[in-house]
């Protein structure tokens, strides 16, 4: 029978911050051996490396079938934010819907009439090979996302679909824009989204330019993500969005929150938690415990005390009119005004990340790259090695059958 820390084998690090680990470049990098922060900070890279790619890519036989009734994007993790992504740029004025699938195979009503894009970025994820299969076997038009020289590659050629071909050099959750880029171009070649090379170019830059702001070099003082990753630790962290690309920003933000440094979270639209879970303000992690704090102690003594809730409040602000938009600018931000408010007055602590940019791409983008940051910031604060993650290998193990000769 295993023994009562037999579980916690490989599991290293510490439950309190130690703020001097993320001034000190050298031992954070040690901490940091797959090289998270550095693939990270490759953001603005694999936008430029994913349009390039792509416009090798034959789609002549998307664009020749056109418009399709529905558009599914299937895939799971990261890969499956890639529907998020593509269902935000589209906007709600998009001609066809567009349905993220994460599970295996497609929906009972996918046919010859609809669009699989099947991501994987290892190219073997059972449900995006589950997804290319029965697209295949139904007539529908595949488009498949992955490591070149996989599977899934090999799936689309037998399917005579066209294939993506994106080289995997770090972990899907650090691989967001290299994934997300095909699957908005391969919608662009139906006529679903309007990105240009403008726009790609202006978010490869953004990304380029938050990456030099939260370098390792960079201090706590001067560093966003760090000070963000300072400004969650220890909390229970709540991320909410203004409006639907800003919630596939905080939702972003929760993944990498879970995967990068284990911490549980919440996340979603503004409007959703104004209907019950903005009550969370007022509960024993909220408004109750912030009632007794002291607000003269030594913040770093406050470390023992009781968990509090951190709000971290993500706003767009929005570019098109409002007849373009699910519901006015208006209406969004006086809802994120009244939460903020709600916050200050019971004592929880809000930050709050503002879009900026020329373009829906660029607004997201602009909402991701210092959380994505921030949550590796937080893992190598409590000694955590963010790329290494025991329970998901153990998760795999447990969950695997085992060979017929060894049941």
């Amino acid at each position: 029978m295993a023994g009562p820390l037999e579980g916690r084998a490989g599991v290293h690090g510490h439950r309190h911050v130690d703020e001097s680990l993320l001034d000190d470049e050298k031992s954070m990098l040690a901490n940091d051996p797959g090289g998270m922060l550095r693939a990270t900070a490759s953001a603005g890279a694999q936008v430029r490396e994913a349009a390039a790619l792509a416009a090798e890519t034959d789609l002549s036989v998307l664009a020749d079938e056109g418009r399709p009734r529905a558009v599914v994007v299937a895939g799971i993790g990261t890969a499956g934010l890639t529907g998020s992504i593509l269902s935000t740029v589209a906007g709600p004025r998009c001609p066809v819907p567009i349905i993220g699938h994460r599970s295996a195979g497609v929906p009972g009503w996918v046919g010859a009439a609809d669009v699989v894009i099947a991501v994987s970025a290892s190219g073997r994820s059972p449900e995006a090979l589950a997804a290319a299969e029965a697209a295949a076997r139904r007539g529908a038009r595949l488009v498949a996302v992955g490591n070149p020289d996989s599977e899934l590659e090999a799936l689309a050629a037998r399917a005579r679909a066209p294939f993506f071909a994106v080289p995997r050099r770090a972990p899907a959750r650090a691989s967001l824009w290299g994934l997300a880029v095909p699957v908005l171009l391969a919608a662009r070649a139906i006529g679903l989204v309007k990105v240009n090379e403008a726009d790609l170019a202006e978010t490869a830059t953004r990304l380029d330019a938050d990456a030099e702001r939260c370098r390792p070099g960079a201090d706590s003082f001067v560093n966003p993500a760090k000070a963000l990753a300072l400004g969650l630790a220890g909390s229970i962290p709540i991320v909410w969005g203004s409006s639907p690309l800003a919630t596939v920003a905080a939702r972003r933000f929760a993944e990498t929150l879970a995967a990068n440094a284990r911490y549980p979270v919440m996340a979603g639209a503004l409007g959703e938690a104004g209907r019950g879970r903005v009550g969370l303000l007022d509960g024993v992690f909220g408004g109750l415990a912030e009632t007794s704090r002291d607000i003269f102690a030594d913040p770093d003594e406050e470390q023992s005390d009781s968990t509090r809730l951190r709000l971290v409040l993500f706003r767009d602000g929005g570019l098109n009119p409002e007849e373009d938009a699910d519901e006015p600018v208006a209406v969004e931000e006086r809802r994120a005004d009244a939460v903020q408010t709600l916050a200050e007055r019971r004592g929880v602590r809000c930050d709050v990340l503002t879009a900026e940019g020329g373009s829906a791409l660029e607004r997201l983008a602009s909402l991701t790259s210092v959380p994505d940051f921030a949550s590796l910031y937080l893992a190598l604060a409590h000694g955590l090695d963010p790329m290494a993650v025991p329970a998901i290998s153990e998760m795999k193990e447990l969950s695997n059958p085992l060979p017929e000769g060894m049941q």
